[in-house]
């Protein structure tokens, strides 16, 4: 006998149920809005779309792993400017005759990142669609009384660094990966880098975003990029050289910053962060070139991700 498919009123009531609430929630799931304390005189907010087909693949990605990957991507937003996330409200837009475990599998896939991380679910929106699965999220985060880290701050002769490793993501990271929440907070506590991202769109797209907002140019170090194991295995695959995965592939959710050459020492020294960080290269006054192994240097194209074309 077929799965009945989802009821608006029943799944929010169940969805009620599962919800965390606290002391942060003051009005949770059930009103026309959630009231939430906020310990911050200024707060982050962030907003992210993730679509069937486009951020996902129902062929292989389960539920769980579309609602873990809907509130990861904010969360990796909101440690890039060196925030705690707090509270999330999210919209589902639900193909027609989606299965109610269906439903419950993605919102426990939120629920379980949210809960990893410290987050309240309260509150958002279902819709029916003859369209794809979609997930859209509103993440609110709290600086911890500090100045945010934006992307526009780097100077010349700052290091370019980055946590974890780079490239090979569609092999599955893309769907379970880690936000750097706990190193971005660290980051914004002890070393304060002048200026931070997450890799999203890829290091060289991203790597562009930053230079622009800053103004200024870089020398990335081709055979210091941190090249992941999945970026191996893509290139022995497909023939694109490890280097080009790392560069454009994209989804990897690490941290991109540009520090002070002494705080980047000492950071490299002491390595806290509970993931390895790299130097890759350094900020200079103008342009964008990729450092090779040879002594030869060619243009940093921004490839990567492109969300509208």
């Amino acid at each position: 006998m077929p799965e009945p498919s989802t009821r608006e009123c029943d799944l929010i009531r169940w969805i009620r149920g599962q919800a965390r609430t606290d002391g942060l929630v003051l009005v949770g799931i059930g009103d026309d809005a959630a009231l939430v304390r906020t310990r911050d005189a200024s707060t982050l907010i962030t907003t992210d779309l993730v679509i069937e087909g486009v951020h996902f693949d129902r062929a292989v990605a389960t539920p769980a792993d579309a609602g873990w990957k809907a509130l990861a991507r904010n969360i990796s937003d909101i440690a890039a400017m060196g925030g705690e996330s707090t509270a999330a409200v999210v919209a589902a837009a639900l193909p027609r005759g989606f299965a109610r475990s269906d439903a419950e599998a993605l919102v426990q896939g939120l629920l379980e990142c949210a809960n990893a991380f410290g987050i309240r679910l309260v509150g958002g929106d279902l819709a029916a669609t003859p369209g794809p699965l979609v997930l859209a999220v509103t993440l609110l985060g709290d600086l911890r009384g500090r100045a945010p880290i934006l992307r526009s701050g780097a100077r010349p002769g700052d290091a370019i660094l980055v946590t974890g490793t780079l490239g090979g993501s569609r092999l599955g990271k893309h769907l379970r990966f880690t936000p750097r929440q706990a190193a971005g907070l660290i980051l914004a506590s002890s070393y304060r880098p002048h200026a931070m991202i997450d890799i999203s769109d890829g290091l060289a797209r991203d790597l562009h975003h930053l230079l622009d907002e800053s103004g200024v140019g870089a020398t990335l170090w081709a055979d210091r990029i941190p090249v992941s194991q999945d970026a191996l295995r893509l290139a022995a695959l497909y023939g694109r050289s490890p280097l080009d995965h790392a560069l454009g592939d994209g989804e990897d959710y690490e941290l991109l910053f540009a520090a002070d050459p002494g705080t980047a020492e000492r950071l490299l020294a002491d390595q806290p962060l509970g993931v390895p960080v790299t130097q890759i290269g350094v900020i200079t006054e103008a342009g964008a070139v990729l450092a090779l192994p040879d002594g030869t240097e060619r243009p940093l194209e921004p490839t990567g991700w492109e969300h509208i074309t």
